[in-house]
């Protein structure tokens, strides 16, 4: 009871009559007279003696001064117009009302604009975590994206790659085919590959999983060259392989008769006589 009656006695009260108080302080002081009757007994008294106070200091004010005030107002014109009599703005009751209508108008208008503050940044906390979920989203459909181009492309390779081994080894459980494996020469030791080459009709083959020549640049190809009693026989040209393509086992020009073959590094289209300098795999028959 002694921090109620300190309470009463702050002031608080007063300045809430008197609509001085902030928003939460309003709100806390009709909680605290919700919950203790002598608190709003006490904002009722003081309320009265408000009333009593404007009743006893209420000044008459001349005529003069009520028609200039209506004037300032723009009223006459409307009360003209209506051919309605106002009621003296100078008697005590009128006072009060007013009084009492102006402190509850500019309550409303607070609670009113603190509520569409609150409204406004709820709204904008709400947007923004909603801006920031769509963007995880897109960078998620990003990411799948990329995974799925990826697996595609894994598959891809996965697929050609197979091609390629399947026709490898039925060429080696046939009669019909030859193997011939060639190195890596002096221009490029590391590197390595397979001809094929069919005894009864004499075409010739090349598969791309087999291989491991390096990349060609985009003013150079491979050119496969067959030795055909001590001379070479051009058998067309290839590039190194990569994703353009589709094919795993690739058909050259068919030869006749050979007693090697050889694969040289020649500008796009091929040479009339290989580069030797540039001899990159060889092997014999």
């Amino acid at each position: 009871m002694e921090n109620l009656k300190a309470y009463i006695e702050s002031g608080v009260l007063e300045l809430y009559v008197l609509g001085d108080l902030s928003p939460e302080e309003t709100l806390r002081v009709e909680e605290m007279a919700s919950q203790y009757p002598e608190v709003g007994d006490e904002i009722a008294a003081i309320e009265r003696a408000m009333e009593r106070y404007a009743m006893q200091n209420a000044l008459q004010p001349s005529p003069d001064v009520e028609t200039r005030l209506f004037e300032k107002l723009g009223l006459n014109e409307f009360e003209d117009d209506l051919n309605v009599q106002p009621e003296p703005i100078y008697t005590e009751e009128a006072k009060i009302i007013r009084l009492d209508g102006s402190d509850g108008k500019v309550r409303v208008l607070r609670y009113a604009l603190v509520a569409c503050i609150a409204l406004l940044i709820i709204s904008t906390v709400a947007l923004f975590i909603t801006y920031n979920k769509l963007n995880a989203a897109h960078d998620q459909i990003a990411s799948l994206s990329l995974d799925k181009q990826k697996f595609a492309g894994v598959v891809s390779k996965l697929e050609f790659e197979n091609q390629g081994l399947g026709n490898m080894a039925a060429m080696a459980d046939s009669k019909e085919w030859a193997t011939i494996r060639m190195a890596g020469q002096a221009f490029s030791p590391a590197s390595k590959m397979k001809v094929y080459w069919n005894k009864k009709d004499k075409s010739v083959l090349i598969n791309y999983v087999a291989m491991d020549l390096p990349k060609t640049d985009a003013e150079h190809e491979y050119q496969l060259w067959a030795l055909v009693n001590g001379k070479p026989v051009s058998l067309g040209v290839f590039g190194k392989i990569d994703s353009t393509h589709n094919e795993a086992v690739v058909k050259m020009q068919a030869i006749q008769e050979a007693q090697a073959f050889a694969v040289t590094l020649e500008p796009m289209g091929g040479s009339v006589n290989p580069t030797m300098d540039k001899l990159t795999v060889m092997g014999g028959v």
